[in-house]
């Protein structure tokens, strides 16, 4: 299937970020999110980038414009009627996931892939929300995503090779590397990355070492470009446990036990970056 229209539902620090790697490889992009105002905010973002990168001599004035031009920002999902492969970039909730799956189902043409940028929810549960679970896939980006090179590919029990190799394809196309991950809660990335995170919590929570101290550590000690809790802050501390809540619900294994820390912080509304305060202030 040949993909000219491309969809972005959620016009967040990941969909905006999707849609501006969808508008440079040279796809018509449709993002779209619950009100006009978020989804103005989103492309704000990506023209704030985009202009640095013609002030870093990156991409010209010319080529910024372009990609500017094929993005087309709305508050009506029924818009995603145009397009020909949907990734929806929602907010990691479930409920939320499922109900924006089933509308897409009816707005879509019946041959549309309708993928997700999950984080951990499973392919297979989203999918059956739909009349078409052999169109539906993981199209999990990392963040940011302009930047980072890596698009996990996750296939449900449904998923057809036709949508998945379409999927690979247009991986390929926005200059990433695509890896393929089985459908367990978490996929490959979070299954592995989340529950360290929550470990840096608990040694937190357990005083075992400071916030600054438990990052040095891990820079320092095993060269990670960030520490683990200034990572969950960038990652959104909601997320974090929107994740964890996932893995722990999904192997009934206390290993994946959410600390307590983080339960406390998200709560009382310290998400991190997004909200001026986490783990670090911002």
């Amino acid at each position: 299937m040949e993909i000219n229209t491309f969809g972005v539902i959620g016009a967040g620090q990941m969909g905006n970020g999707i849609a501006q790697v969808a508008a440079t490889a040279g796809l018509t992009v449709i993002m779209s999110d619950i009100k006009i105002d978020y989804a103005e905010k989103g492309l704000a973002n990506i023209t704030r980038i985009l202009g640095k990168n013609v002030d870093k001599g990156k991409l010209s004035a010319g080529d910024k414009d372009a990609i500017l031009g094929r993005i087309k920002i709305t508050a009506d999902l029924k818009d995603m009627a145009e397009a020909d492969f949907v990734v929806e970039a929602a907010t990691e909730n479930e409920t939320l996931k499922f109900k924006i799956f089933k509308d897409l189902d009816t707005i879509c043409r019946p041959g549309v892939i309708l993928s997700t940028n999950t984080s951990s929810i499973p392919i297979g549960r989203i999918a059956a929300q739909t009349g078409r679970p052999d169109k539906v896939i993981g199209m999990h980006f990392m963040n940011p995503v302009p930047v980072m090179k890596l698009v996990e590919v996750i296939r449900g029990l449904a998923t057809s090779d036709e949508t998945f190799h379409t999927t690979w394809d247009l991986s390929l196309k926005f200059g990433k590397t695509p890896a393929l991950a089985n459908d367990f809660p978490g996929f490959i990335a979070n299954r592995i990355l989340l529950p360290m995170i929550n470990e840096a919590v608990f040694a937190l929570y357990h005083s075992v070492g400071t916030r600054e101290d438990i990052d040095t550590v891990m820079r320092l000690g095993m060269n990670h470009p960030m520490g683990p809790l200034a990572l969950a802050d960038l990652i959104g501390l909601d997320t974090c446990l929107a994740i964890m809540e996932t893995l722990y619900n999904g192997f009934k294994d206390s290993k994946y036990r959410p600390c307590p820390l983080l339960r406390k912080y998200v709560e009382a509304g310290w998400l991190g970056r997004k909200t001026g305060r986490g783990f670090y202030e911002y």
